[in-house]
């Protein structure tokens, strides 16, 4: 499926036609770093899934029964090259991926405001692997587009989908700061984790809110502290040990920072504390994870001694 031909009219098909011609020049090129995820990726689209169902928790690509024990071998072989797996859980022929994220908590939070996919487009902002793409296409949308700038994950999800071949699902090599050149193109906008990252979080909406088709939607989930006043925590260096952390913000921050930028119908619709229940080391994650971030003394602390974090969900509409 060439997603070009689903972009509206009023998409700069040109500016971002030319853009992703650049960069697939860019990573097909002959250089080590992305032979290391482009490899597996081209072994992995050898085999093509006799079944695909993606409507529940995990994500099922394949059946065990279709490969011999040595192919099924293979396939866990190639897809334990693009470890640490951060989202999931995948079965892929039979093999389970037991990912850092148990990423179906987020989607069952997020289920009670979606709105009907059928038919949508959908740009997933940062979608990393996949998981939450795959979850849409079971809803039937026009096309999810997948925003992803890191070379690992970008071919993860291409490894995957080739093997899932589900045809209303792409991916490419952008970030945010492209968003708005796809003025009124999403319906559905999923910003999942990333708010944070970024320098200047109203700028990030406001590139949002150009993206969006008038009276569409942004569903967005962001690492916050607790506290109900409108405040945002800028750390020194690192939060939880992640560096590239610029504002952490509460509830009521994010809730202002969506206002601010022109958004409406704005809905805090949940939050939560973070636990050792829903982010962990696995053997798919052997790295850090959510117990290594927290002062092993006070759990309501960083090892930094800033705030333990929550977990803030929100959503907001563009103006009809």
């Amino acid at each position: 499926m060439n997603y070009f031909d689903c972009l509206p009219p009023t998409a700069k098909i040109d500016t971002i036609v030319s853009e992703h011609k650049r960069l697939q020049a860019w990573v097909n090129q002959k250089k080590k770093g992305f032979l290391r995820y482009r490899k597996p990726y081209e072994a992995l689209s050898e085999f093509q899934a006799n079944f695909v169902d993606c409507s529940g928790d995990t994500v099922l690509i394949g059946d065990k029964n279709q490969l011999s024990t040595a192919e099924r071998l293979q396939v866990h072989e190639h897809l334990k090259s693009f470890m640490p797996w951060r989202k999931g859980p995948f079965s892929v022929f039979g093999n389970t991926i037991d990912s850092e994220w148990r990423s179906e908590k987020k989607w069952q939070r997020v289920m009670p405001v979606l709105p009907d996919l059928k038919g949508k487009m959908i740009a997933d902002i940062g979608c990393n692997n996949g998981y939450y793409m795959f979850r849409m296409a079971a809803h039937e949308p026009k096309l999810v587009l997948g925003f992803e700038p890191s070379m690992q994950h970008y071919y993860c999800f291409k490894a995957l989908n080739a093997m899932a071949g589900c045809n209303n699902l792409e991916i490419d090599l952008q970030g945010i700061e492209h968003l708005n050149l796809f003025k009124d193109c999403f319906d559905l906008v999923f910003l999942m984790g990333i708010i944070y990252h970024r320098p200047s979080p109203i700028d990030t909406l406001r590139d949002i809110l150009t993206g969006l088709t008038p009276g569409g939607s942004l569903i967005l989930e962001s690492q916050g502290i607790p506290g109900d006043e409108p405040y945002a925590l800028f750390p020194d260096n690192t939060y939880a040990k992640v560096p590239g952390t610029y504002f952490v913000p509460t509830g009521k921050c994010l809730y202002n920072w969506m206002k601010k930028a022109g958004f409406v119908n704005i809905d805090f619709f949940c939050s939560h504390p973070m636990s050792t229940e829903e982010q962990r080391k696995t053997e798919w994650m052997t790295f850090e994870s959510y117990s290594d971030f927290i002062d092993p003394d006070n759990p309501r602390l960083t090892v930094e001694g800033y705030p333990a974090p929550v977990r803030i969900f929100l959503k907001g509409d563009k103006k009809e």
